[in-house]
C-alpha cells in the first residue's frame, strides 16, 4: 500500500483519502448508526471502529481498505485538514478487508493511471454470489442517506442556518406586533397589553422559535418522544453523537428512522424527516428542550 508512490505496481493502492468508521464519527450517510453503517460496508460492528482508506490501484480500479489501526488513519485526516502533506500507509498487518468501490463519492483521481473504475471480477468468482462493488449511496432524491446529508451540513454550517432562523424568527415578531398594533387584545378597560407596557412572554418551547405555532409539528413530536425513549433504553451504537462547538457547548447528532436531529447543548435543536422533503424544522429552546440534549449528551459516544 502506498500514499503518493509514482510505482505503477498493480497491486499498490494510490491513497485518495480517508475516513473514520468509529461509534463516534461514520459516514451518516452510510446509516443512522454505527452498526448499519458497518453492515453497508460489509463489516462487522467492531467497537473500536475502523479507519477506511479508498484509492486506486495501477490500473486505475476502485478499492476500500479497512484497516484496525484507527488512531493511523485519524493522525493522517487531521494533518490533510490542516493543509499538511502526510503519507498515508497502513501496515498490511491491519487490513482488515479489500472492499471493491467506494462507499462515498470522490471528485480526485490518481494521476498517471487510468481512470477511476470498478475493479473486474477474480477469475472463477460467481456473479450471482459475489458482493457488488461499494458505491455512494443514491441522492439524486430526497431520502435517508439526503436527510443525513442535511443534518450533517447545518452541524458544520450552524452559524449560518442560525443567523437565517433569527431573520426569519425576527421577522415572524415583527409581523405579530403590526398585528397587534392594528388591533392588539383589549382587556376591560379597552386597553392593549401594549399600552399598559405589558408584553406577553414568548412561547419558545414550539417548533420554529419565539414566533412559532401552538403545536408542535406532529413529526417533530414523534422524534422528540424517541429521543426520551433513547434514555431509557440505549439505542444502537452511534445513534447519538456529541461533538465539540465553542463556548463550551457540544454539537450532539442524533438519528433514528426516519428521522435526524442536530442540536447545540446551548442552543436550539433542527429536526429532518424523510417524510418532509427538504424541509428543516426548528425546536426553540423552551423550558424542555436543554433539559432533554443535556440528557442525551450523557449517553452520546465521543470522539476519541
Amino acid at each position: 500500500m502506498t500514499g503518493t508512490d509514482e510505482s505503477t505496481d498493480d497491486d499498490s493502492l494510490f491513497v485518495l483519502s480517508a475516513v473514520l468508521l468509529t461509534p463516534a464519527q461514520f459516514p451518516s450517510v452510510l446509516g443512522d448508526d454505527f452498526p448499519e453503517a458497518c453492515a453497508a460496508l460489509g463489516l462487522e460492528a467492531y467497537e473500536r471502529g475502523y479507519g477506511l482508506v479508498l484509492g486506486q490501484d495501477g490500473t486505475g480500479a476502485r478499492w476500500t481498505v479497512a484497516v484496525d489501526d484507527v488512531s493511523l488513519v485519524a493522525v493522517a485526516i487531521a494533518a490533510w485538514d490542516c493543509g499538511m502533506e502526510h503519507d498515508l500507509s497502513p501496515d498490511e498487518r491491519t487490513v482488515v478487508a479489500a472492499l471493491p468501490g467506494w462507499p462515498l463519492a470522490l471528485a480526485v483521481a490518481a494521476p498517471g493511471i487510468p481512470a477511476p473504475h470498478d475493479p473486474e471480477p477474480e477469475p472463477g468468482e460467481d456473479d450471482d454470489g459475489a458482493r457488488p462493488p461499494l458505491a455512494p449511496p443514491d441522492t439524486a432524491d430526497w431520502g435517508s442517506a439526503q436527510r443525513r446529508l442535511g443534518a450533517d451540513e447545518i452541524a458544520l454550517q450552524w452559524e449560518a442556518w442560525r443567523a437565517q432562523f433569527d431573520s426569519e424568527d425576527e421577522q415572524r415578531r415583527a409581523d405579530v406586533d403590526s398585528t397587534e398594533n392594528e388591533g392588539g387584545e383589549r382587556d376591560g378597560n379597552g386597553d392593549t397589553e401594549e399600552a399598559r407596557g405589558e408584553k406577553p412572554e414568548p412561547d419558545t418551547t414550539e417548533n420554529g422559535g419565539s414566533g412559532g405555532p401552538d403545536i408542535l409539528h406532529e413529526g417533530v413530536r414523534r422524534v422528540l418522544k424517541e429521543l426520551h425513549g433513547y434514555l431509557e433504553s440505549p439505542p444502537p451504537l452511534g445513534r447519538v453523537r456529541s461533538g465539540f462547538a465553542p463556548a463550551g457547548a457540544r454539537m450532539l447528532r442524533a438519528d433514528g428512522p426516519g428521522w435526524s436531529l442536530v442540536a447545540r447543548t446551548d442552543d436550539i435543536a433542527y429536526i429532518l424527516l424523510d417524510d418532509e422533503p427538504n424541509e428543516v424544522l426548528p425546536v426553540g429552546r423552551g423550558p424542555e428542550l436543554p433539559k432533554l440534549l443535556e440528557a442525551l449528551d450523557t449517553i452520546a459516544v465521543r470522539p476519541f
